[in-house]
């Protein structure tokens, strides 16, 4: 049997001419008691934030033996870790920012921090958009707080160059969410509904 492909074929099939990975953007929340405007920098980070990811789905494996053989079952559902990239500005809003967030959840001198969770849970969504910037896919992270906001290396040798640095962030979950501009209030895809009648 031949399997012939054109690529008249592979054109008809890749729609879009495919998603560019350079067409996305990042809006973070911050925790009330970290920003005096929220809003502000939340614009400022739908610039700045240079690279992020979209999340991983992973179930983790419960081997079941049964006459030397293993049956496979789901056990339980874990979320990784997330990171993004920032590109520092004159301003240092974004890594002020950083910083106040992770000296609320421990104190930097004291081993000290909030006992309250809504204080520095965080929310961020990641929108992969389109070649004319709109929305095709979308994911809300809930309940992340910053584990490690990274170095910025120093150096006479860095010519040509704008500093950027890392942020690594717990998450408490992710969801798919519908298209639109549900910062404040994400609405989950059904995920027993026909994955055809989402909206792009």
């Amino acid at each position: 049997m031949a399997f012939k492909r054109s690529i008249e074929d592979f054109k008809a099939v890749l729609q879009g001419g495919g998603v560019r990975p350079t067409m996305f953007q990042v809006e973070m929340t911050f925790p009330e008691r970290v920003v005096n405007d929220s809003t502000l920098i939340t614009q400022e980070g739908t610039y700045l934030i240079k690279a992020a990811g979209l999340p991983a789905a992973a179930v983790g494996t419960i081997e079941v033996p049964f006459r030397g053989r293993k049956l496979k079952v789901s056990g339980d559902r874990t979320f990784e870790n997330w990171s993004v990239t920032v590109t520092n500005d004159v301003s240092f809003g974004l890594r002020k920012g950083f910083e106040v967030w992770s000296e609320l959840i421990q104190n930097m001198n004291f081993a000290l921090g909030s006992n309250n969770l809504n204080e520095y849970f965080g929310t961020a969504i990641v929108r992969q958009l389109d070649r004319q910037g709109e929305q095709l896919r979308a994911y809300s992270f809930e309940g992340i707080w910053p584990a490690s906001v990274a170095g910025i290396p120093l150096s006479m040798d860095e010519n040509d160059s704008v500093e950027d640095y890392d942020v690594e962030f717990c998450v408490q979950y992710w969801s798919a969410i519908e298209v639109g501009n549900p910062v404040t209030s994400p609405t989950p895809v059904d995920p027993t509904a026909d994955t055809n009648a989402i909206s792009t």
